[in-house]
């Protein structure tokens, strides 16, 4: 069977790394989830005080330690998924803190930084046969892939899932913050002027809002054969 790109984008908590991540394991594709590299950039912009008092991110001092910042993603023999690694240390679960959270999208706003990992996605995906989720995959990664899914979900449904989440991990968690961080991130998301969120013309559309996770995956897998079918 003739392998595709499948670019998954959509809102944030919307569970598409979790969604892009089964699907991959259950076809045998490879997953990479670009939302963990911005995190991965935000991570070490916080770690080395990259961040002034006011909130605002020291853009010249990032960009002169953008060569420092090596990201990969590794296969874990305990799940059998990649975890993402920066600068050889496993950081799968810093970069799902609320701090991290809280700082990555004007992170992700930044062209020096979008420029330098588009480049390092689009290198992944020249072999095809990958599902990538994250905000402009399908709209700027990989204008041309043969499957695009974009994923929505109310920002209350959102809160909880990642309030749930947080909480199994044993990590911090207070609903409040979380739903304010994911308003919040939802407007940067959409405006912001290098590739801001939205859903390509092509895209299917896929509200999970009051889906369960088998029924998602049913969903993506239905699409997976349709467009293997057509391409």
């Amino acid at each position: 069977m003739k392998k595709i790109t499948i670019a998954i984008d959509g809102y944030s908590s919307c569970g598409k790394s979790t969604m892009a991540k089964d699907l991959a394991h259950k076809i045998g594709y490879i997953y990479i989830d670009t939302g963990a590299m911005y995190r991965a950039v935000t991570l070490y912009a916080l770690d080395h005080h990259l961040f002034s008092s006011d909130g605002s991110i020291k853009t010249n001092a990032l960009k002169e330690e953008m060569p420092n910042i090596h990201i990969h993603f590794q296969l874990s023999h305990d799940t059998g998924y990649l975890q993402t690694y920066l600068n050889g240390k496993c950081v799968e679960k810093e970069i799902r803190s609320l701090e991290v959270s809280s700082h990555v999208s004007p992170i992700a706003t930044l062209p020096f930084v979008r420029e330098a990992l588009v480049a390092q996605q689009q290198e992944m995906g020249k072999q095809k046969g990958i599902v990538m989720d994250g905000r402009d995959i399908g709209t700027v990664v990989f204008p041309d892939a043969e499957l695009k899914i974009f994923v929505t979900a109310r920002a209350e449904v959102r809160a909880q899932r990642r309030y749930e989440e947080l909480k199994a991990k044993n990590m911090p968690a207070d609903y409040d913050a979380i739903f304010e961080n994911i308003r919040q991130r939802d407007d940067i998301d959409t405006h912001r002027k290098i590739s801001p969120l939205r859903k390509a013309d092509d895209a299917i559309e896929l509200d999970n809002s009051e889906m369960t996770i088998q029924e998602q995956t049913d969903w993506l897998l239905r699409h997976y054969q349709t467009a293997t079918q057509t391409n």
